[in-house]
């Protein structure tokens, strides 16, 4: 982030429809292969906890999680190319795993690509352990497909 952007307020909010088109924006600019808006939208008409994160530039960030039956389940965490590296990943996974403790989350499940090594090392640094693989989870290049590692966190 840049000097003037990290002097910025920056804060962590509830999704709005409204917030959509940049959230894809950013999920295009960050994911070979992203999630459309109508994803989102229906993440949000479903009733998941969906987050941004935003300055006065804008959104950079996001986060989106379902809580049932004492299980949280993040379904997608991304911080914007200019912002990745200066912690904002952390702050919002710790947002979400917070509210999912205000729903009574007890234990907190995510799937990460096998070759996504950073969001792997953020997960693991923050408490997440690896449980099990996904194999072919993920679409990959050239119609092959990646295996996901699945990572679970006790939330109490």
């Amino acid at each position: 982030m840049s000097t003037a952007a990290s002097e910025m307020t920056a804060r962590i909010r509830a999704m709005e429809e409204s917030d959509l088109p940049s959230v894809a924006s950013i999920e295009e600019s960050v994911y070979e292969f992203p999630w459309t808006l109508g994803i989102f939208a229906d993440c949000m008409n479903a009733g998941y906890l969906c987050q941004i994160c935003e300055n006065d530039l804008g959104i950079f960030g996001y986060g989106i999680m379902s809580v049932s039956a004492g299980e949280c389940h993040i379904l997608n965490l991304c911080i914007g190319p200019g912002y990745q590296g200066e912690g904002w990943g952390t702050r919002l996974l710790d947002h979400l795993l917070d509210m999912a403790r205000r729903y009574k989350g007890r234990i907190a499940f995510l799937e990460v690509r096998v070759s996504n090594q950073n969001a792997f090392a953020l997960y693991h640094r923050s408490g997440f352990n690896e449980i099990g693989i996904r194999k072919a989870y993920y679409p990959a290049a050239r119609g092959a497909r990646e295996d996901a590692i699945v990572l679970a966190r006790i939330l109490t």
